[in-house]
């Protein structure tokens, strides 16, 4: 399932033409044309796909309206089919008049054979429904994938000078891997210099209008209303800009674009499903995923984003004039959301900056809803900021703020605060009057602490409190410990002195009661940023937990043994196992991402069992001193891609059963100064 030129038929022919699927199937058909207009094209489809599994003629009456041939062409396949493990393909069949017949036959048939339907479609035909099937949606391709597939197709070696062109070559062409394939094809034909590759870079693709044209159609055709706005707000972001998971689905909540139908589904779930939706059409385009295989950033694909504007400014598609790129809405001078480019000719710019023409105050007298600063060096926030009574998110992440105006209480729509990599510490007193706050980013490697003053009723719609430093005087007992609908949670805690000793336990108990919890790290440090005792209870009644990372010596080191089986990402630093990591956790069914890094196992020896760790792709061991032996045993670490070694005194030797795997599986291996 895709867009045109997803590379649908690509694969389709790369399964059929299989060796072991030709054994598997020894009866195959490919019709040579699924276009069906009339009930005479639809015999000729079937009897094209009788010719090619039987290997024999018949004549039927192509124009007829009437007929009980088909009948007798059903009993043909449904005889055959009985004796013969069959595999059938039909690419992106239109006005097909017999699916529901042939369907059944093969439904019927209990000997395995199989339909392969191309279609460009993102939804299960009503007749597939009732059967058993497995959609395989085919999305753009990330960066890295692009740039794979370019360097495959390129019949000709590419000189190191010209890898400076890698970023404008894949995004060039969107992540379409037609798109790829054809310039690749082209600038195999010239020569490979930096202006030969400039100047095709520079010129027009007509193929590019073509099937982003058809792209744009259906978003104007099937998209609702709710996701066109989610679609189109992408275009506020700088061209090319990567844009952040974590920061594109709380602007959506905070903008109100999502339909929500059940009032018990989280906005943020919502959004984040109708994200999947936009990037399995082919809409939106992952640019990078974390190791988990999880979605980091996404864009705009750039050919659609500059077709759209082109189109819009032509027909006025959206309705809205476009006078900057803060999106203002015409009637009400009211700019609904700011997000700064760092461009000088935005008329935003030097409210956000200052300037000669504008006072600190500015920057409050026209805006609404969403104030993204993010990555902008100290920018001017007045006290002022409290007039901004609709404000729902407010981003500061990377900008190196030193505090936050008190008024901040005033916020009280306010529903995200990001302030992330700032030189905040602490948070004004008054952040506990923000009622509506669901995400609360602190800055972690600032030691950002929350004041005392908690009363019941405070912050409970919050779901993520990340960068959060705990000390002896962090109101978590009869305060924080009431937050009980975390999603996320990331806290840091001082070395155990003893005034710390009662914060620890009731931290302790805090986790163990979040049961939402999807997202949790830990870190225990000494003084000198080195880890420390971490005390955690067993987490298996977490059934929603996905990603763990601890950073700290266990003092109940068992726990590694009761994490719950919906972990997808786990990170140990400084565990000081003793037993085998390895076979405490190889049964975990979703595990996809491990990083065991310095001090997290202090055993000479680790051993993978047969069938162990089904799903781990990205596997990382650092600096694990005191580790000699290393066995794997065939059929373990089935789906690992990506193997990183890094060592300090010797390095350790990879398993010849890892090694034999090249190239599906990637290893590095680095040796670390002193």
């Amino acid at each position: 399932m895709g867009m045109q030129g997803m590379g649908k038929t690509t694969l389709a022919k790369l399964i059929f033409n299989n060796k072991v699927v030709a054994h598997h199937f020894p009866s195959r058909a490919w019709p040579s044309t699924t276009a069906s207009s009339t009930i005479g094209d639809s015999r000729q489809i079937l009897l094209d796909i009788i010719k090619k599994l039987m290997n024999c003629e018949m004549r039927v009456t192509t124009y007829a309206v009437c007929s009980n041939e088909h009948e007798e062409m059903m009993q043909k396949l449904e005889a055959f089919f009985m004796d013969n493990r069959c595999l059938i393909v039909m690419d992106d069949p239109s006005n097909f008049f017999y699916w529901n017949s042939l369907l059944k036959v093969i439904a019927d048939t209990s000997n395995g054979s199989r339909m392969i339907w191309i279609t460009r479609k993102m939804s299960i035909p009503p007749n597939l429904t009732s059967i058993s099937t497995d959609p395989h949606p085919l999305r753009l391709r990330t960066d890295e994938e692009s740039w794979a597939m370019f360097t495959h197709a390129l019949k000709v070696s590419i000189p190191s000078e010209l890898h400076v062109l890698k970023k404008k070559i894949v995004r060039r062409c969107g992540g379409l891997p037609l798109l790829i394939d054809k310039f690749a094809e082209e600038l195999s034909h010239k020569d490979a210099t930096i202006e030969e590759w400039s100047n095709a870079l520079d010129q027009p693709y007509h193929d590019q209008e073509k099937v982003w044209s058809s792209t744009l159609y259906r978003i104007y055709k099937d998209l609702s209303l709710h996701m066109s706005r989610c679609l189109f707000s992408l275009i506020i972001f700088p061209p090319d800009f990567d844009i952040p998971l974590r920061r594109l689905i709380t602007f959506w909540v905070a903008e109100d674009m999502v339909e929500i139908e059940d009032k018990n589904e989280a906005p943020e779930d919502v959004a984040e499903r109708c994200l999947n939706l936009l990037i399995a059409q082919g809409m939106v385009q992952v640019a990078n995923k974390k190791l988990n295989g999880n979605v980091k950033t996404v864009r705009l694909p750039h050919a659609l984003r500059q077709y759209w504007l082109s189109k819009a400014q032509e027909a006025t598609a959206l309705g809205n004039p476009i006078y900057t790129r803060s999106e203002l809405f015409p009637g009400n001078d009211m700019i609904h959301r700011l997000v700064d480019h760092l461009d000088k000719d935005d008329i935003t710019f030097d409210h956000i900056h200052g300037g000669h023409n504008t006072s600190s105050t500015s920057l409050t007298q026209h805006y609404r809803d969403v104030l993204d600063l993010e990555n902008v060096f100290r920018p001017k926030l007045p006290e002022a900021l409290g007039k901004l009574t609709q404000l729902r998110y407010l981003g500061m992440r990377s900008t190196f703020l030193e505090k936050l105006p008190s008024s901040i209480s005033k916020l009280q729509n306010l529903q995200t605060l990001d302030i992330k990599h700032t030189n905040i510490n602490t948070l004004p007193d008054s952040i506990w009057e923000l009622q509506q706050l669901r995400h609360l980013y602190l800055s972690e490697g600032y030691r950002s602490k929350l004041k005392p003053r908690p009363s019941i009723g405070c912050l409970t719609t919050l779901q993520t409190l990340c960068g959060l430093f705990v000390d002896e005087e962090t109101p978590i007992r009869d305060g924080l410990n009431r937050l009980l609908s975390l999603r996320k949670l990331g806290l840091a805690m001082p070395s155990q002195r003893k005034a710390m000793s009662s914060q620890v336990e009731v931290v302790t108990e805090w986790v163990q009661n979040l049961k939402h919890l999807r997202s949790l790290r830990v870190k225990s440090i000494s003084e000198d940023y080195e880890a420390w005792d971490l005390e955690l209870k067993p987490l298996t009644g977490h059934l929603n937990l996905s990603c763990i990372y601890l950073f700290g010596r266990l003092r109940n080191p068992s726990i590694v043994s009761q994490f719950p089986l919906s972990l997808i990402d786990l990170t140990l630093f400084g565990s000081e196992l003793t037993k085998d990591p390895m076979q405490l956790l190889d049964k975990l069914p979703n595990l996809r991402s491990l990083k065991l890094y310095a001090k997290s196992y202090l055993g000479k020896s680790m051993h993978c069992s047969k069938g162990g760790f089904p799903q781990l792709r990205v596997l990382k061991l650092w600096k694990l001193d005191q580790l000699e032996e290393w066995k794997v045993e065939k059929g373990a670490l089935q789906a690992l891609r990506d193997l990183e070694i890094r060592y300090s005194d010797r390095p350790l030797v990879v398993p010849k059963e890892l090694l034999d795997r090249s190239p599906l599986l990637k290893i590095d291996i680095v040796e670390l100064d002193q």
